[in-house]
């Protein structure tokens, strides 16, 4: 059982180095927390992992892009969370609401839509297993 909870943990870690984003504690920022990672053992070389990002009031991450195998389902868990992907028309997404990213798309807001309360969302990437890092911030 130890190492069952040793493995797993050292999981979670891997998947948080390779989200190439940082857990960060700032209060303008957001928190990113690993959740799982496994390989699909039905489509080789492709693995699922999932985060949870949570945005203190007024809180954004920087504009980005993910891994370029990457596709990513993101879900409202609560909140609202303002995110415009490519060149598409920014949009505000409500608790149970969600959003795609194809691969190689640019995610240029992310971003709590209120000053007031906090929001989170789960983002669940399918990836090519080697793909790393998982996130790549814009340069400033």
């Amino acid at each position: 059982m130890r190492s069952t909870i040793r493995t797993n943990f050292l999981r979670l870690a891997i998947a948080a180095l390779a989200l190439g984003v940082p857990t960060g504690l700032a209060q303008n920022t957001e928190q990113v927390k690993p959740v799982f990672q496994h390989a699909l053992p039905n489509v080789d070389g492709k693995s699922m992992v999932a985060v949870v990002v949570t945005y203190p009031p007024g809180a954004k991450s920087q504009g980005h892009r993910h891994a370029g195998s990457a596709f990513i389902y993101a879900y409202v868990l609560s909140g609202a969370i303002r995110s415009q992907v490519d060149d598409q028309p920014a949009k505000v997404y409500q608790t149970g609401e969600g959003f795609y990213e194809p691969p190689g798309a640019h995610h240029r807001i992310s971003e709590n839509a209120s000053d007031k309360a906090p929001a989170s969302l789960l983002a669940v990437f399918v990836v090519d297993s080697k793909d790393t890092p998982l996130t790549i911030p814009d340069p400033k």
